[in-house]
């Protein structure tokens, strides 16, 4: 009897041993169900840096097609955030029908295969891609800089804006003036040419064409941009009448390139700049500061103008100047209309330069016909080379403005001519005025989030404390605590 009692005494053991392990299975099997197919997630961050905005999910939640987000990053260590946010992107368009954004990191250098086929070439970028059309992204152009430190992370706003941008099926066409001297696209010259340029136009996703006024007799309607970059003999009265309509009448854009040795007058520019606020006079920056000169007598600008688009992102290095050739001064016209017209300097020399008129003879000498910073009108006590017009108007009392005109004036014309492309700064500053003039920069409702990073500092004693601690420590007390359980039971 005793026996048998024994006998079932162990199978109801097993059983219950049994019964537990399958409900230990069927218990995380339930789990993981309940976690893949109803999944919730909960951002405990102060500044919700794990989060996107309503307004981003609203926009990407909605895309039509497919975007591919390819990163090259560096040291994923030094970018977080970057990381965090392209997760979030894959994150919540996974049950999209159609916008599914997929992310992939490769390095550029040990990967080159898989970077010669996504044509890029350097490390820090984010490539966007949806179908035929495609868009590059700086690391940098996620960061809001101040002193050259990371002040706040603004990559949400930027990769919303580029998404909504790549995954449009129309691609904004971009025309370089010809007829005039100008620059050309087709020619590989150092000095006159730009075929770097519109190849770097052509990866973010430009249509780039040419456009001779004299010969189209119009503007074409899907001219979303025209530049004129150093044009070196007058428009016509029906050129200038083409480009005065452009701007005012419909809206256009446009970049102008102008360096020393024209008038504007000659150029036939002068009175449309004037109908935009803008004076460029016939001068050449002079700055004798030593810091605003290289050693092949170029002139480098770094005072920029930080809170416009086009300068935001260049404001914030002050190893990344403007280094240019010949400039003029390009300034804000004073007798400008009050109202209706917002003109703002973008970049400026440093206060010890002047604009020389008599540039045309040696030796150069600062007197009063020479262009000098006026009172009261920006930038103070400098001289600007690079100006943004804009004309916005409020129509019938409504509460908000009427889309207008743009134009920016640079006071050089060979800023990205293929020998100075290559310079940073250069290209940055003028892809912020193309993307600005096309409403690329558009400023979504998402807030910057600050950059926070938390170190700790250990000494060498430190570090000698905290290992003998873990190594000698924890095992110790662990030994400690089963000799008094020992001791406890014994007694």
């Amino acid at each position: 009897m005793a026996l048998q009692s024994f006998r079932a005494v162990r199978w109801l053991r097993t059983l219950n041993l049994v019964l537990q392990a399958a409900l230990f299975v069927t218990f995380f099997a339930g789990l993981n169900y309940v976690a893949r197919n109803h999944p919730s997630r909960f951002d405990l961050t102060r500044h919700r840096t794990y989060s996107l905005s309503p307004e981003t999910l609203s926009y990407i939640r909605n895309l039509t097609r497919p975007v591919h987000l390819v990163a090259t990053l560096s040291d994923l260590s030094e970018n977080p955030e970057v990381r965090g946010l392209l997760d979030e992107f894959v994150h919540a368009t996974q049950s999209s029908p159609f916008g599914v954004i997929t992310r992939e990191f490769i390095d550029v250098y040990r990967d080159r295969r898989r970077a010669e086929e996504l044509g890029i070439e350097q490390p820090n970028v984010i490539l966007l891609r949806s179908g035929e059309k495609s868009r590059a992204v700086q690391i940098d152009e996620l960061y809001r800089f101040k002193q050259q430190e990371r002040e706040a992370f603004i990559g949400e706003q930027v990769l919303t804006a580029a998404l909504l941008d790549v995954s449009d099926p129309s691609r904004r066409r971009v025309y370089f003036l010809t007829g005039h001297g100008e620059l050309a696209l087709d020619n590989v010259d150092p000095s006159r040419g730009l075929s770097l340029l519109r190849d770097q136009l052509r990866v973010r996703n430009f249509d780039v064409m040419t456009l001779e006024l004299s010969a189209a007799k119009q503007i074409p309607a899907d001219a979303a941009l025209l530049i004129a970059v150093a044009p070196q003999s007058a428009y016509t009265p029906a050129e200038q009448e083409l480009l005065r309509q452009h701007l005012t009448v419909n809206a256009g854009r446009l970049i102008l390139l102008l360096g020393p040795g024209l008038a504007a007058s000659r150029l036939g520019l002068d009175e449309l700049l004037l109908d935009w606020g803008i004076i460029a006079d016939d001068s050449a920056v002079i700055d004798p500061a030593p810091e605003s000169i290289t050693e092949d007598g170029d002139l480098l600008i770094r005072a920029l103008e930080a809170k416009h688009p086009v300068m935001q992102t260049l404001a914030g290095f002050q190893t990344m100047p403007l280094r240019l050739g010949a400039t003029r001064t390009v300034r804000v016209d004073p007798g400008r209309p009050a109202t209706g017209l917002t003109v703002v300097p973008l970049a400026a020399t440093s206060p010890q330069a002047w604009g020389e008129v008599g540039y045309r003879q040696l030796p150069f000498t600062r007197d009063g016909a020479d262009i000098r910073p006026m009172k009261g009108i920006p930038p103070e006590d400098r001289l600007s080379i690079a100006v943004a017009s804009e004309r916005v108007s409020v129509r019938d009392n409504l509460p908000f403005s009427v889309r207008g005109g743009r134009l920016v004036v640079f006071g050089t014309g060979d800023l990205v001519s293929n020998q100075r492309i290559g310079y940073s700064g250069n290209f940055v500053a003028f892809l912020g005025a193309v993307n600005w003039t096309v409403d690329r920069d558009k400023q979504l409702n998402v807030p910057a989030r600050p950059i926070e990073r938390f170190g700790l500092a250990l000494s060498a004693a430190d570090f000698t404390r905290l290992r003998y601690a873990l190594v000698l420590g924890l095992p110790g007390a662990t030994l400690l605590l089963g000799l008094l359980v020992y001791w406890t039971r014994r007694s």
